[in-house]
């Protein structure tokens, strides 16, 4: 009998910021494989709140006590990134089905590109359906609180943030 081998899901992701919704689908998908990589992007269309090193910062310490889960940036093609690091599963999360149209096109461009690597689709819970960071970063700088839709270490991060902005 062959020893099972680990297995390795990539979570890939702005995470700018990390929010609940992101630690639920890695806290669910600890369940189902050995290790996730939160791989945070480098390259994004998006203009991020914080610099790539704060969102490394701020997930390691999310993550700090849960040897499961590793903590890592990103550079370049996201295949290329995940057969480099071992692995063959690329975990994305939904929150709705407008969510589904874009996921399920990258996913496909990543299968033509690397047919052994899988995309795999997990729900967030229902509680974080309505959130994305997105939304959570305008409502932070319109003073809106976001407290308990992100983790406490994000949150604090976001508030400093917020203040410095009021002072400039």
């Amino acid at each position: 009998m062959q020893a099972r081998q680990e297995t390795i899901a990539v979570y890939p992701g702005t995470f700018d910021p990390l929010t609940n919704g992101h630690v639920s689908i890695v806290r669910r998908a600890k369940d189902v494989f050995d290790y996730i990589v939160l791989a945070i992007a480098k390259d994004t269309p998006k203009d991020p709140l914080f610099s790539l090193g704060e969102r490394v910062q701020m997930a390691e310490e999310v993550f700090r006590d849960n040897p499961q889960v590793v903590v890592e940036s990103f550079s370049g093609l996201l295949v290329e990134y995940v057969e480099n690091r071992g692995g063959n599963v690329l975990l994305r999360g939904l929150r709705a089905i407008s969510d589904f149209d874009n996921e399920f096109q990258m996913a496909l461009m990543n299968r033509r590109l690397k047919r052994d690597i899988h995309t795999m689709f997990m729900m967030t819970d229902y509680k974080w359906l309505f959130t994305s960071s997105s939304i959570i970063k305008e409502t932070a700088f319109l003073g809106g609180d976001v407290e308990g839709l992100v983790p406490k270490a994000v949150w604090k991060r976001i508030k400093q943030r917020r203040n410095q902005n009021k002072h400039e």
